[in-house]
């Protein structure tokens, strides 16, 4: 085939010396023109594919807007949400807004307070001034004391969100829990365990938390060095056959397989993870006896694209990206 075609450029390079000076003439004249269509073929199409790269880069930048304003949007509802918290705790009465059909809102029991003191002051002065009218002392005198009955009702009412213990206003979900992004420095196989490892994470603390796992036939050694984790950061510490454990790590769990969870690119020790559907501030430390992590537990899954969820929504860290497992799909998270 090589052959052919050497054959056959040769026989092109006799052809061409046999042409005469008006055909290379001619010939370059014709290609001239080719060139100078296609030159104008390109100058004609170049606006077009300018314009479509413009649009499509407007569109990513619209993109890239509309998740930033879901992300704001997602951070202030969670901080509205903890200043109701503080006030409610603080003995702050809550209003509800005004709502569409025009209704108003409740003035609040110190602002009734004074239009009913008010009037209580010209009504001693009528009773110095205008003695002979008896009775106008006497329904001022009823007028007054409805008032005081309604304050002692009130009362109570606004000492009711005092009484109330702290952990009664704040639900079970997945913001009780304080995820966060971890490190782990170094691990090593537990001195009196066969099936467990002994970590040292860095969580964004000031010194790394030391955390028990029970890995040993799921992740080898080497796998466990220098890897981004997800901890779970407030369970109470517990010793575990001699160790004491400070966190959990956590995974995508079968009976056959576990898969250590994966953050996403960019995490850095101490990123919590959120879900933006139950924002919330977590809790200090899981209180035992009330059984939180076992009553959120059953919710944490992966879907069907390895990604983390509670409740179909996504475990993620904002503005960096979702929490995935490397593999499985719609199994536990533990």
């Amino acid at each position: 085939m090589d052959v052919n075609k050497a054959q056959q450029s040769q026989l092109n390079i006799l052809k061409f010396g046999k042409m005469s000076d008006a055909e290379i003439l001619q010939r370059i004249q014709q290609n001239n023109a080719r060139g100078e269509e296609i030159v104008q073929f390109i100058q004609r199409e170049l606006p077009s594919l300018q314009h479509a790269a413009a649009q499509k880069q407007q569109q990513k930048l619209a993109d890239e807007i509309r998740e930033r304003n879901q992300q704001l949007k997602a951070e202030l509802e969670y901080w509205m949400k903890k200043v109701t918290n503080l006030e409610i705790l603080s003995g702050i009465k809550q209003y509800s807004l005004p709502s569409d059909k025009g209704d108003k809102i409740s003035p609040p029991t110190q602002e009734t307070k004074v239009p009913t003191q008010a009037p209580a002051k010209p009504a001693k002065e009528n009773q110095v001034s205008e003695k002979p009218k008896a009775e106008q002392p006497a329904k001022e005198s009823k007028k007054d004391q409805p008032a005081k009955e309604t304050k002692k009702e009130k009362a109570p009412k606004a000492a009711k969100p005092e009484k109330q213990p702290a952990d009664d206003g704040k639900e079970v979900n997945v913001s009780r829990l304080d995820l966060r992004i971890g490190r782990i420095l170094n691990a090593k196989k537990h001195p009196d365990a066969e099936s467990l490892y002994v970590e040292e994470i860095d969580v964004g603390e000031d010194k790394p938390r030391t955390v028990v796992s029970g890995l040993v036939k799921f992740v080898p050694l080497e796998e466990m060095q220098n890897r981004m984790v997800v901890v779970l950061c407030n369970l109470k510490p517990a010793k575990m056959r001699g160790v004491t454990s400070e966190a959990m790590v956590m995974c995508a769990s079968t009976a056959e397989k576990v898969e250590i969870l994966s953050p996403p690119e960019g995490s850095v020790p101490g990123d919590r993870v959120v879900c933006d559907e139950f924002p919330g501030e977590p809790d200090a430390t899981l209180p035992p006896k009330k059984k939180i992590f076992e009553q959120v537990a059953p919710d944490l899954k992966t879907d069907g694209g390895c990604n983390a969820t509670y409740k179909s929504s996504l475990l993620k860290v904002a503005g960096k990206g979702v929490v995935k497992s490397a593999s499985l799909t719609n199994v536990q998270i533990k």
